[in-house]
């Protein structure tokens, strides 16, 4: 007992300023939560506060001891929410289809639009930022559990992918394997509904309610992203000075670099080449839904101006509109799913030195179709769905909080290309199933009003 106060009145003598600091900055942030400042605001004033203690306390070689912990903290956090959230996400995804006969006839369509243009986008993603090298500049010292990975065999990796002991999977944090039986015990849940939707309504009604919780939980973790971001970055400008983080701005520019071309290339072409229609009138008919995502960085909130969007100004059937918006609003997320990920992957990298080889590409463009799968549609899942990346390549997680202080500017680039690749796919789906008003779509200065007072 008298080594613990020992210990903590060393630790309270040697960092009380850094923790009188915490304090303060903690205080400030809360009090402009409490007057509704924007989250994306806090995020870049607990960025510039970072940026100045940091500074400050490099100046005067203050310990920041007492600042890391608080960054350490909310890693840990991130890291908690990992296995758990994203299996009771896909499993909710999947499993409340409630018909096989629909899911084959456009349910694949779907997800095959989905899921391949998220991998798409992680391979643009991927290749910008090892042409724009973010992460170079910035060198940090692996942290002291991380340990480097011998390069595995083709065989080893796909035994790795495979689910053995799910509890086993879980507790070694194997995000892969955990996300294969969540998607096996789905479909298994749509395969038994049909014959007989009592049976497993007890399952889908416990899946629901897990869900609503995980949302909760996500939501107490995100709330802390402010505290963490000031955190992490105070303690690395403390390290290291400004000139570290500088390269971040590369991370800001590679990023829209990579969803500009994702936008333009990927959906101007597939609307042109696939759907056949022009996409310059395409994208001056969706710029409704464009603003609302760019604004509220939400996927859930730009659902309803999208449905309206693909119905009344596409002249999508509303019955392919109504199946595929909300299932994009879960599961589509190019931008967060695809893009990101890759580049903080490459990002965290070359920032810890670690040198990645072509099978780590491979496993990252895999991993980040697999982890876009039931993304929570608010702002800040790509939090998640970046440390499931970062997980499978056994990178150091503290790489998502280098990059946390500029997020929130990426993100309003990142949820438009999420909404719009919901908005793309359901032109594709409904052009492929004859549900697709053409005529209605080329006539210009006819289209119908929106009734959602957002736009």
């Amino acid at each position: 007992m008298g080594d613990i106060s020992n210990n903590l009145i060393t630790a309270i003598e040697t960092n009380w300023y850094s923790f009188v600091t915490s304090l303060f900055v903690f205080f400030l942030l809360l009090t402009l939560a409490k007057k509704r400042v924007g989250f994306g605001l806090r995020v870049i004033t607990s960025m510039a506060l970072g940026l100045v203690a940091g500074i400050l306390f490099q100046n005067l070689e203050f310990e920041t001891k007492g600042i890391t912990v608080f960054g350490s903290i909310y890693v840990n956090l991130i890291r908690m929410l990992v296995i758990p959230l994203v299996f009771v996400l896909v499993l909710n995804s999947i499993s409340s289809l409630t018909n096989l006969d629909y899911l084959r006839k456009i349910g694949v369509k779907t997800f095959a639009w989905f899921l391949g243009t998220t991998g798409v986008a992680s391979v643009i993603g991927l290749l910008v930022a090892l042409a724009f090298n973010p992460g170079s500049g910035i060198r940090q010292a692996v942290p002291e559990d991380f340990a480097a990975r011998e390069i595995p065999t083709f065989t080893d990796v796909i035994l790795e992918l495979t689910p053995s002991n799910p509890i086993s999977d879980a507790a070694e944090g194997k995000v892969v394997p955990i996300l294969i039986f969540a998607i096996f015990l789905a479909v298994a849940i749509v395969k038994l509904g049909q014959k007989n939707a009592d049976t497993v309504k007890p399952v889908r009604d416990l899946i629901q309610s897990l869900t609503q919780v995980m949302h909760q939980v996500v939501k107490f973790v995100i709330r802390l992203t402010p505290y963490g971001v000031f955190a992490l970055i105070a303690g690395i400008t403390a390290r290291y000075g400004w000139e570290t983080l500088q390269e971040l701005g590369n991370v800001i520019l590679s990023s829209y670099v990579a969803l500009i071309l994702h936008f333009v290339l990927v959906f101007g072409g597939l609307v042109l080449l696939v759907a056949k229609v022009n996409p310059i009138r395409f994208f001056r008919k969706i710029y409704p839904m464009i603003a609302v995502a760019f604004t509220t960085r939400s996927s859930y909130a730009t659902l309803p101006i999208n449905l309206e969007v693909i119905t009344k100004r596409l002249h999508v059937s509303p019955r392919i509109a109504s199946f595929i918006a909300p299932l994009g609003a879960s599961v589509n997320f190019n931008g967060c799913g695809g893009v990101w990920p890759a580049i903080v992957a490459v990002f965290t990298a070359q920032v810890f030195n670690i040198e990645l080889q072509l099978s780590d590409y491979i496993i990252l463009v895999l991993v980040s179709i697999i982890s876009s799968i039931g993304v929570a549609g608010v702002p800040g899942p790509a939090v998640i769905s970046t440390t499931v990346v970062l997980t499978a390549l056994g990178l150091p997680l503290e790489g998502i909080g280098i990059v946390a202080g500029v997020e929130a500017l990426i993100d309003m680039g990142r949820t438009t290309v999420n909404a719009t690749g919901t908005t793309v796919t359901s032109l594709l789906v409904a052009n492929s199933e004859g549900e697709f008003d053409r005529e209605a779509f080329n006539r210009d200065g006819e289209e119908e009003e929106l009734s959602l007072s957002t736009v």
